[in-house]
């Protein structure tokens, strides 16, 4: 070949081979992308292939190692365009053909022995008027997964070094687009798996927040919204295999029901979560939680588990903002109170309600972190000789500055303390606390005031009370009997008999007691006759309507002369004119106190304003 022969054929080649490369980039481009299925892939290879060699019919098969057989997966003919997946029967193959599936990049059938017309791929090639073929196996990590043909219909044809790299890379990308799928659909697999129950089969908590957050947005400030109902078990009916059966059963008790009406989650180990696909009003969202709870609790009665089944429900008009979390634990937290409060098996959200109680918590945790910081602090208020209006003691009281500068009253959070059990560690450290300054207070011949000290109910209940005087005195070097402690009636009330023998104790260290707001229970007189009291003292409402009102007057004359003859002392809370404190000294009481008198105050004011006389 002359030179210039040689120079017109590289340049020919070059053409060819850039080409090849142009088609594939744009081969990758198209196939890689996310939404390309593995039969859209096969679809595009083929027809870029057939395009780009210029050939009939290109064909991906899939290799059957023990059977030695190819199963057609995709066929492509060019002229007419069309993809299928044709119905020739499998090919067996043997032979050279099969030796070199195994080995070579590719297979170029002018290069091997042609196969014998009573071979499976000898008469494959004759019935369909093959007369070329360059075919690619297709391998991915060693494994040999098929072969991809390109046919050219008509006389032999000489294919190019450059047809010959096109079609190894064309058996690449089918082998790259089989692993894509594979990894897809493992991925799927496991992405199934994370939000799906194993044992119920039913979408978990996860996927259901992403149902929700796609429904909530366009639905959310409807007149209903969006509806969620928390199916709850109160206890797990059974464990192991036993437990997840009954589960199972019960799904699809309810997948039965709900008939693809509503999204049917397990949300819980022991809980269900339904959301209907349309707005239900109140009445037809009871309505739906009560056949859910039946069909549940038939199911499980029928298996004898003593299991009670209850529903919340909640709206998204109660949220503030479009919440997926939210709603569901609305709905849990009205499940929550079904099975709390036993008024009925379902409940629906209160919103209002779950303010409060979100304030309320809000508030615990703050007094807790107060308590901890020491921004608890004691106030006094002083009791007087009603005749010398000498300070004789003073009510040890509760305050809290709170982180706005204020001191507040124990009367503004002294339920949520007793509610959440703070009162104990709080009661606890007050007492230390107001003994260590009582041991400041002014002695008058080697006597000082009287410390007076508040116990709750819950503090009175401890085992270990007595144990906690006794280092409270220690710690402080106060004298047992310069401190009195006080008590009501709600204190007493659980267990007298228990009661006596704390208050026995008590009494036995040397230490006073109490019983606040006297006149206001069913038994304060009974308390009198069958436990140890030293003290009474006469509630504030008694002593408002002094010196006019009668019922008031005979009542603390009445008491009065009572405490006279048992020997117990009494002191008259609520103090606030002169009216009353003369009325008081006229019945016989001897000390009280009120705002006539003092205020709360400081432990500072109290000791620069009281000093003994």
């Amino acid at each position: 070949m002359s030179p210039r022969r040689q120079a017109s054929a590289r340049h020919d080649r070059g053409a060819w081979a850039r080409r090849h490369n142009h088609a594939l980039v744009s081969l990758a481009r198209r196939v890689w992308q996310d939404d390309c299925t593995l039969e859209d892939a096969f679809a595009l290879i083929c027809e870029t292939a057939a395009e780009t060699l210029e050939v009939e019919r290109v064909n991906i098969w899939r290799h059957d190692p023990e059977a030695r057989l190819l199963h057609c997966l995709h066929h492509y003919e060019r002229g007419s365009g069309r993809h299928s997946r044709p119905c020739d029967a499998p090919l067996r193959v043997e032979g050279d053909y099969n030796a070199a599936l195994g080995e070579v990049r590719v297979i170029n059938l002018g290069t091997i022995e042609r196969q014998g017309d009573d071979s499976g791929l000898g008469e494959y090639l004759r019935r369909h008027g093959i007369g070329s073929l360059l075919d690619a196996p297709v391998r991915s990590a060693g494994e040999l997964l098929g072969v991809i043909c390109h046919e050219h219909v008509g006389p032999p044809r000489v294919w190019s070094p450059e047809d010959q790299a096109f079609a190894g890379s064309i058996g690449d990308y089918v082998a790259m687009a089989h692993e894509i799928d594979r990894r897809r659909r493992l991925e799927g697999r496991v992405r199934y798996l994370e939000l799906h129950d194993p044992h119920t089969n039913l979408p978990n908590r996860d996927h259901l927040l992403e149902v929700v957050h796609a429904a909530l947005r366009p639905m959310h400030g409807g007149e209903n919204g969006l509806v969620a109902i928390h199916l709850h078990l109160d206890a797990s009916p059974h464990e192991g295999d036993a437990g997840h059966e009954l589960l199972a059963g019960a799904a699809a008790k309810l997948r039965g029901e709900l008939a693809g009406t509503a999204t049917l989650a397990r949300v819980r180990g022991n809980a269900f979560a339904v959301l209907p696909h349309r707005h239900l009003h109140e009445t037809e969202a009871l309505n739906l939680a009560e056949r859910c709870v039946d069909l549940v609790q038939a199911h499980l009665d029928e298996r004898s588990t003593a299991t009670i089944v209850t529903a919340g429900i909640a709206f998204s008009r109660d949220l503030a903002a479009p919440s997926a979390d939210n709603l569901l634990r609305n709905a849990e937290t009205a499940s929550q109170n079904a099975r709390n409060t036993r008024l009925g098996r379902c409940e629906i959200f209160d919103a209002e309600h779950h303010r409060g109680l979100v304030t309320r918590l809000r508030l615990e945790r703050t007094l807790r972190e107060a308590f901890e910081a020491g921004d608890m602090c004691v106030h006094f208020q002083p009791e007087v000789d009603l005749a010398s209006g000498r300070w004789v003691a003073a009510e040890a009281l509760l305050r809290w500055r709170d982180g706005e500068g204020r001191c507040r009253a124990a009367r503004e959070f002294i339920d949520i303390i007793e509610g959440c059990g703070l009162i104990v560690p709080i009661g606890r450290w007050m007492l230390h606390e107001a003994c260590r300054m009582a041991r400041q207070w002014p002695l008058r011949d080697g006597r000082g005031p009287k410390l007076r000290v508040n116990l709750s109910a819950r503090q009175f209940a401890q085992a270990s009370l007595v144990e906690d005087v006794v280092a409270a005195l220690a710690a402080s070097g106060l004298q047992p009997g310069r401190l009195c402690l006080e008590l009501t009636e709600s204190a007493l009330l659980p267990d007298v008999d228990a009661a006596a023998q704390t208050l026995t104790r008590l009494r036995d260290l040397g230490v006073c007691v109490a019983l606040d707001d006297f006149g206001t229970g069913y038994s304060s007189l009974a308390y009198l006759k069958r436990l140890p009291i030293d003290v009474i003292k006469l509630d504030q409402s008694f002593i408002g309507g002094l010196p006019d009102d009668p019922y008031d007057l005979a009542i603390v004359q009445a008491v009065a002369g009572l405490a006279r003859k048992t020997g117990v002392d009494i002191v008259a809370e609520g103090v606030e004119t002169e009216a009353q404190a003369h009325t008081l000294r006229e019945c016989g009481v001897v000390r009280a106190q009120g705002y006539l008198f003092s205020r709360p105050v400081d432990h500072e004011t109290l000791l620069r304003g009281f000093a003994v006389a």
